[in-house]
């Protein structure tokens, strides 16, 4: 990306995250602050919008003089008539220019903002914390990215020209009426207050409508990804009808939700769009009989009618759009959830590591989930020098991954602190510490992509070398060789094309190709059969030669060779050797390793 353009997505990034920041005001103070920065591009589109609309304004008053001189016959009626049909057609052709000018000055701006939005929602995103995201569906995530920025776009579109089409419509028609007839004018004055009481006693329900309706929305779309997610698992349990009622039941509660919307919006639009037209019949009588007085032109009942019919339209307009207007709203609030969330990883202005040797210190480390009613971990104390190979071991949920999401950062101490080189992991830039460790999980993560791709993830300037060298140690040469277009195969979403020894063996080679100071294997051989776990296990030793490694294994074979095992349980460690050494003690490593016996 070009420096200037990061500079550009820069400043719009920092105005967008001000304008939700300072949410004083509410959402349609928020929603005018996101086009802070694009405000003379819309003044611009306004005043072309009122040239390129004018002929709406004007062809009710050339109506009116062409009637009033056909009915009385003035010597000049014929050339008066001419000289109207002349001007509305100049009105008319300059829509073609002034509409076109309108419409890419709001258009540009208004994709602009959406670009922004969904930019700074990304990025957001990445910036939150990872305890954050294991606490929210993906798929609401998705749902406001896509959907709540789209009904923004939306909400702009009804603002910058339906309302406003809607307000000078307004406030010309008012004005000729009040130039023309203070009498007519006062009539049409009591259409605004009925349209204000109509508002008033719909608001409330309509956006409490909205917010359920949203809210419920996001949860379907996080059902729906979970439930394409588990059809492997739920055909191969039989259990596809439980699986379509359970999500039957919930689409049900959606269109009961929606059903309310509607309908409360039904009664809104049917009382309204009732009031304002016996309002127009009114009008109509009220002007004929006016004209029947001699106190207006008969061509002059055209004009009202004209002008009364576009303030009922506009105004009944308004009405229809409030639930659009509402939704859009809503949308923003949504938005602003994320973009005000403060549960975020600082790092700017933190020192930024150079160089990692690998020694790492655990000093009285203690770390507690909100959920659980005990610390997980209580006191751990525990040094790590270069290049030493460490084993966690221990039962399930004693805190053996705590201790590695700790050390990458996805996790903070609740007391104690994790030094690195000296250095306190609180105190310094997380991305330039964790651009020198590479990590293996236990659940292979793969991208829809190439298989050089996945590999090379995040890296660049690669060398055929490179990648053949972290192929050949993962042992990935015969599934390339398999595979009809070799490294360039597209892998499908989350692997489904490779078995997960495969998978879990192209995380390995991503591990590899990364030539990391620190490597952090968490279950990574658990997805092998035993042949390939075999010829693996020679790649990774390999692997961590000369590198500080923390591994989590619940096959203690894989284990062996590790220059210390530790052992986790009520809090700290329990036992702490190497493998002899802790057979030796006949202690709980030694109970766990005969199980597997």
């Amino acid at each position: 990306m070009k420096t200037y353009e990061k500079q550009e997505k820069k400043k719009s990034e920092e105005q967008l995250m001000r304008a939700f920041q300072d949410n004083k005001g509410g959402n349609l103070k928020m929603l005018i602050r996101i086009f802070k920065g694009h405000y003379w591009e819309l003044i611009g589109s306004i005043f072309f919008f009122i040239i390129k609309h004018s002929p709406v304004w004007v062809l009710p008053i050339v109506t009116a003089n062409i009637i009033n001189e056909a009915t009385y016959r003035h010597e000049t009626a014929v050339r008066a008539i001419l000289i109207n049909v002349i001007v509305m057609l100049i009105f008319l052709v300059q829509n073609i220019f002034t509409n076109y000018l309108h419409t890419w000055l709001y258009a540009k701006t208004v994709r602009e903002v959406e670009r922004d939005l969904r930019f700074a929602l990304v990025k957001k995103l990445q910036l939150l914390s990872i305890p954050y995201h294991n606490g929210i569906q993906s798929g609401r995530l998705q749902s406001k990215v896509i959907r709540d920025v789209e009904q923004i776009q939306n909400l702009s579109a009804q603002i910058f020209i339906t309302i406003l089409s809607i307000l000078l419509n307004i406030g010309v028609s008012l004005g000729v009426i009040l130039y023309k007839s203070r009498t007519v004018f006062l009539f049409f004055g009591f259409t605004i207050p009925a349209a204000v009481f109509l508002v008033v006693a719909f608001k409330g329900k309509i956006k409490i409508y909205n917010r359920e309706f949203r809210e419920i929305m996001e949860e379907t779309s996080a059902k729906v990804m979970e439930m394409v997610e588990l059809i492997p698992i739920t055909r191969a349990h039989a259990l596809e009808e439980e699986e379509t009622e359970k999500m039957g039941y919930h689409l049900s509660q959606v269109a009961e939700k929606g059903l309310k919307l509607d309908m409360v919006q039904t009664w809104f639009s049917s009382i309204s769009w009732v009031m304002f037209q016996a309002f127009q019949v009114f009008c109509l009588g009220f002007t004929g009989w006016m004209a029947f007085r001699g106190s207006i032109e008969i061509g002059d009942i055209t004009l009202y009618q004209t002008y009364f019919s576009s303030i009922v339209a506009q105004v009944s307009g308004v009405i229809t759009l409030l639930p659009i207007i509402s939704k859009g709203l809503e949308s923003v609030h949504s938005i602003g959830e994320i973009l005000m969330e403060t549960d975020v990883e600082e790092n700017e202005g933190k020192e930024k590591l150079q160089s990692v040797e690998g020694n790492i210190q655990f000093e009285n480390v203690k770390f507690s989930y909100e959920e659980k009613d005990r610390p997980i971990l209580n006191d751990l104390n525990l040094t790590i020098k270069k290049g030493e190979t460490i084993a966690f071991v221990g039962d399930s949920g004693a805190g053996k991954t705590t201790i590695l999401n700790l050390l990458i950062g996805f996790l903070k101490v609740k007391g104690g602190r994790i030094l690195i080189d000296g250095h306190d992991l609180e105190k310094i830039d997380m991305r330039s510490f964790r651009e020198h460790i590479a990590v293996v999980t236990q659940q292979s993560i793969l991208f829809t992509g190439t298989l050089r791709e996945n590999i090379t993830y995040g890296l660049e300037n690669i060398t055929e070398e490179q990648v053949e060298n972290a192929i050949k140690g993962a042992n990935l040469e015969e599934l390339v060789k398999s595979l009809p277009e070799g490294l360039d195969t597209k892998i499908n979403e989350h692997g489904s094309n490779l078995s997960g020894g495969q998978k879990q063996r192209i995380s390995i080679a991503r591990a590899f190709i990364r030539n990391p100071d620190i490597l952090i294997l968490d279950e990574a051989t658990s997805a092998l059969d035993s042949v390939s776990e075999k010829k693996i296990q020679d790649s990774i030793e390999k692997l961590v030669e000369g590198r500080t490694t923390l591994v989590v294994a619940h096959r203690f074979s894989t284990i062996r060779n590790a220059d210390k095992i530790a052992v986790i349980g009520n809090g700290g460690i329990l036992e702490y050797g190497n493998y002899e050494e802790l057979m030796e003690q006949h202690g709980k490593f030694y109970e766990m390793r005969m199980l597997q016996a």
